[in-house]
């Protein structure tokens, strides 16, 4: 089997599709956010609050270093700015990896995140106008890097449920 690799910006559904497709192809899951956690000792909110994003990106570079390199197959949902960074993106094309980028629109990125901005440190202190316009910037700034992953599928009105099977189908 191979490393299955999610990645696309935050609340695409990355960790929630990650868990649904390890179920189905009988693979562990892991999120590299809770990953970097449990190496820090903190959540990502306080390692951005008390160390910064420049630690914060360094240190999820390691883990996803780490986890890359192992002979091991997982499927693994990244940090929404992982690809973006320390020239990750060149992971997503590795071998035995295959990657997708979960696909959403700025609408239905802002519909999902609108409800949990104050437990995602680059949007708690953002008004909802702002949150729309970092979104959008967001995504024009990483498009380039999302879609070095091998396949794109969009999300956009499908349950993570459907995103699992889509992606089932293309691993087949």
């Amino acid at each position: 089997m191979k490393k299955v690799v999610l990645c696309g910006y935050m609340g695409c559904g990355k960790s929630t599709v990650g868990h649904i497709l390890s179920a189905k192809i009988d693979l562990p899951s892991f999120d590299l956010d809770d990953l970097v956690e449990k190496k820090a000792g903190l959540s990502v909110s306080e390692i951005f609050s008390k160390k910064g994003e420049i630690y914060f990106r360094r240190l999820e570079h390691e883990v996803y270093m780490e986890m890359m390199s192992g002979k091991e197959s997982f499927v693994l949902a990244l940090g929404g700015g992982t690809p973006a960074y320390a020239n990750n993106h060149l992971l997503l094309k590795g071998n035995n990896v295959q990657s997708f980028f979960l696909k959403a629109s700025i609408d239905t990125l802002y519909d999902r995140l609108i409800h949990e901005k104050h437990g995602r440190p680059l949007l708690a202190e953002k008004s909802e106008e702002e949150m729309k316009e970092h979104i959008a910037k967001h995504l024009f700034d990483r498009n380039y890097y999302y879609n070095q992953a091998n396949k794109v599928i969009s999300v956009d009105g499908k349950s993570a449920d459907e995103v699992a099977s889509e992606i089932l189908e293309k691993l087949a």
